[in-house]
């Protein structure tokens, strides 16, 4: 009931470099942790982070929060061990681009030398049987056997993702309850949007639907929600990296950090819910970053085979992943942004707004066409007739010919031309159909395109085999934020 997203502000601390000139004062006051077995970058210098939210009831020193806090927070008085937000950051050795990957908290996956789980639960599992051996068995003081105790959970679970991604962990980031608070309140807050209005009692999600600004506590609700949600936990994880992009791009573009007083809040935020591993130079990382654009910044979740499946022995309802898919979209999605693909990468198709004109004496053809775009996820737009003007042939229209929308259309009707044309919106589409359209909705393959219309409900997304495709990608480079569940 208690689950929490406060790794999501650690993502915009470690990964935004951004007016800290401070960083030094930043970095003496957080607590740094050790042992933990990390990499030491990849060939090319990119670093690996794995960040980490733990459903925890103190500080990052150890200190309990106060009841207020707890009040404040909606935390109860429940202690967990869950790692309910795991999130595997890469910064490529330019500084220019920066990739966040959510693993969901009940993904099914294989601990090395446990077996298989939900991942949230590997740190838990591995503290509590440490615990058990160092005090038990051992009679040591549990004071003294808490640490190590860490320690085993925080190692096992940096294995475990290294495992199911293919990517070797090199620093280790952590916060706690009280964290992702704090750190929203001292950046002034965080915009986001819904589709639709919200109200769940157990994470205190309370919100009208649309544009809106959100304090810490509220924002803690906002991504803590995950009852009453279409796709449940996976709509949270989408909740977190829509927060993540605004919060980004607030740090990129110099909104938050340009005042001493909003610098301060954020030095006594940090170090009070921050743990970091040992031997991480902060400064050497923050002049990485110099180069960061927020539209090179992505958010993107592993891809799922099923939403709601069963763990191997029937007892729990879990995430199910395939660890070869994993590897392989990660090790895809890495190389692209490498690349500077992420405008593309981010682009889906319930951005475009597509009208469809038909042309053509075939009663129906711009329903039915428009109805094959809107089964894509195209958004449906207005549906006429050319009203008497004379097309030669059938095109692709957009306010700039290397629209990525437009592209995307042509794409999927066959391969029509795509023109420039400055009477189309930006952000949408016009598609003219002209007597040599051959192309879905055409009707030779039989089908009677009369009876076939577009179905604005229409915006699930599957793929060809019926198994649920990766999540969008969200970037920080818009001034809106993306609307979401």
């Amino acid at each position: 009931m208690r689950v929490i997203s406060v790794a999501v502000a650690m993502a915009i601390v470690v990964t935004t470099g951004v007016a800290w000139g401070k960083i030094r004062s930043f970095e003496s006051g957080i607590n740094h942790v050790s042992p933990i077995t990390l990499g030491e970058g990849g060939e090319d210098g990119a670093i690996d982070i794995l960040l980490v939210g733990l459903d925890s009831r103190t500080d990052a020193h150890g200190n309990p929060l106060s009841q207020d806090e707890l009040a404040t927070l909606r935390a109860g008085d429940d202690e967990s061990t869950n790692t309910d937000t795991i999130i595997l950051v890469r910064i490529p050795n330019n500084g220019r681009s920066a990739t966040a990957i959510s693993i969901p908290r009940d993904s099914y996956v294989e601990a090395p030398g446990i077996g298989k789980m939900k991942i949230n639960g590997v740190y838990g599992s591995v503290h509590l049987e440490k615990m058990k051996e160092l005090v038990e068995e051992q009679g040591e003081d549990p004071s003294v056997a808490e640490p190590e105790a860490v320690a085993a959970g925080r190692e096992e679970l940096i294995k475990t993702v290294a495992k199911l991604t293919g990517v070797t962990v090199d620093h280790y980031a952590e916060i706690g309850l009280l964290g992702f608070a704090l750190i929203t309140d001292a950046l002034g807050g965080v915009d986001v949007c819904l589709r639709d209005a919200v109200y769940e009692p157990l994470s205190g999600a309370d919100f009208p639907a649309g544009w809106q600004r959100l304090t810490g506590p509220q924002a803690l609700s906002f991504v803590r929600q995950r009852h009453d949600l279409p796709r449940g936990d996976l709509d949270r994880v989408t909740r977190q990296q829509a927060v993540m992009a605004s919060l980004a791009h607030e740090v990129i573009s110099g909104k938050t950090l340009s005042s001493p007083a909003t610098l301060n809040r954020l030095q006594e935020a940090v170090q009070r819910s921050v743990v970091l591993s040992e031997g991480w130079d902060i400064m050497d990382f923050v002049e990485q970053l110099q180069n960061l654009a927020g539209g090179n910044v992505a958010f993107a979740t592993i891809p799922i085979v099923e939403e709601a499946g069963w763990s191997d022995d029937g007892m729990q309802s879990v995430v199910r992943v395939n660890p070869t898919e994993v590897k392989d979209w990660v090790t895809g999605l890495l190389n692209d942004q490498d690349e500077g693909k992420t405008e593309e990468l981010a682009y889906s198709p319930d951005k475009t707004t597509v009208e469809v004109l038909n042309g053509t004496d075939v009663n129906g053809l711009a329903a039915a066409v428009s109805h094959v775009l809107t089964t894509k996820g195209f958004r449906p737009g207005e549906v006429g007739n050319t009203e008497g003007v004379v097309v030669t042939g059938s095109v692709v229209q957009a306010a700039k010919s290397d629209d990525l929308g437009a592209q995307q259309v042509a794409l999927e009707l066959g391969g029509l031309p795509v023109e420039q044309d400055a009477t189309v919106s930006p952000g949408s589409v016009r598609v003219v159909l002209a007597d040599d359209y051959t192309g879905p909705g055409a009707g030779l393959d039989g089908t009677d395109v009369t009876l076939m219309g577009a179905d604005p409900t229409a915006t699930d997304i599957v793929s060809d085999t019926g198994d649920t495709v990766p999540s969008p990608i969200i970037t920080a480079g818009a001034d809106d934020p993306a609307c979401v569940n």
